[in-house]
């Protein structure tokens, strides 16, 4: 299967080394990003074609919730938060919550996240008694929910032991986890954006306690920010290495850091089109572990999204119904699954719904 990157040919051979499924190391994760956007796309999607064979892309009926935007983490890029005694600071309702999540249903949705600042003020029984009682309500509901910053904060609070705290979720109806507030898993980085944040290591053994307690959850990753290009395989390298001891991550998401909303990021220039497209594809190169690479329209927009899925990806994500930490920014959530139908089949796929196991529920042919 050649490939044609007509300055280097040592290029063409990690290219094709990738291809045929052996595994890259970090130097050559690195080189890769000096190779052409073309053939980085062509190789990214014979890996994904070896995986999904079907020529089926995938997205999810989902919702988002931020329970509470108080928060004292205090991280550069969020627009969202509030500190806990701000007048905008707010917790809801269990029937709040619960609204939402009967829009979601009569929507057909099958999965919600329940995802906030990490507010001091609230314990692990308020986590049990939520969980449990939206498990109770809508046990048809997978719940996709709680951050590693705040799972880790509730147990640091409880003076409890991580798989404790991580072993009563589940037993409330905690279903899985999601990836968020891995920004770049090494901590040159995080002490400069996120210093209160639980660090690399500590990001790690949460996701590998929880895998070992029965909890799978996602992989993600912020860049665009501080971070360099060999920083961003260090990422990868270090995802792939637990998904190897584990077999815990579902899919990996990599986003780009939205410039507005903040002070401190308003002055880096976002990544572009170009750089989005080399990591998503790059990524599914590296990963060779992760079944799932998802193409991140929410923050890449609609369009980026779609030609995503010439670069490696095999899902499109979730259509939402809203997502307050994102709205400060100034981007919309407001997409319908025709929405996403039609884009996946303009791209030249067969759409499908799934549920957060990655199970075809309909496919749209």
């Amino acid at each position: 299967m050649p490939f044609t990157v007509a300055t280097d040919p040592l290029l063409n051979r990690i290219l094709e080394k990738a291809a045929r499924g052996e595994r890259l190391n970090l130097e050559e994760g690195i080189l890769l990003f000096s190779c052409d956007l073309l053939s980085l796309g062509k190789a990214a999607t014979i890996v994904r074609d070896r995986l999904h064979p079907d020529g089926v892309i995938t997205f999810i009926v989902d919702r988002n919730i931020s329970y509470t935007n108080a928060c004292f983490i205090d991280c550069d890029f969020c627009a969202f938060y509030r500190r806990p005694r701000d007048p905008e600071a707010y917790t809801l309702s269990m029937d709040q919550i619960f609204q939402k999540i009967q829009e979601l249903v009569d929507l057909g949705g099958t999965q919600v996240l329940i995802q906030g600042g990490v507010n001091p003020e609230l314990g692990l029984d308020f986590y049990l008694d939520m969980v449990h009682r939206v498990h109770e309500r809508f046990p048809q509901v997978h719940i996709h929910s709680l951050s590693v910053v705040e799972i880790d904060f509730i147990a640091k609070k409880e003076k409890m032991p991580l798989r404790d705290v991580l072993i009563k979720l589940k037993e409330a109806g905690l279903n899985s986890i999601p990836g968020g507030g891995a920004e770049i898993l090494v901590e040159r980085v995080r002490k400069l954006i996120s210093p209160k944040k639980i660090d690399s290591e500590g990001w790690l053994n949460f996701h590998r306690e929880a895998h070992e307690v029965g909890l799978r959850s996602t992989a993600t990753m912020v860049f665009g920010h501080l971070e360099t290009i060999e920083e961003r395989v260090i990422h990868l390298e270090k995802l792939r290495a637990l998904q190897d001891e584990t077999g815990g991550f579902r899919a990996f998401i990599p986003w780009t850091l939205s410039p507005h909303g903040t002070p401190r990021m308003s002055q880096f220039e976002p990544a572009g089109g170009i750089d989005y497209l080399k990591t998503l594809a790059i990524s599914r190169l590296f990963l060779d572990n992760i079944s799932n690479i998802q193409s991140g329209w929410l923050t890449e927009g609609l369009k980026m999204g779609q030609v995503g899925l010439g670069f490696g990806a095999n899902d499109i994500g979730g259509t939402l119904i809203e997502d307050k930490v994102l709205e400060p920014t100034g981007i919309e959530v407001k997409t319908r699954p025709e929405d996403l139908i039609r884009l996946i089949k303009e791209a030249g796929y067969i759409p499908a719904q799934r549920n957060t196991n990655y199970e075809i529920l309909r496919i749209f042919h």
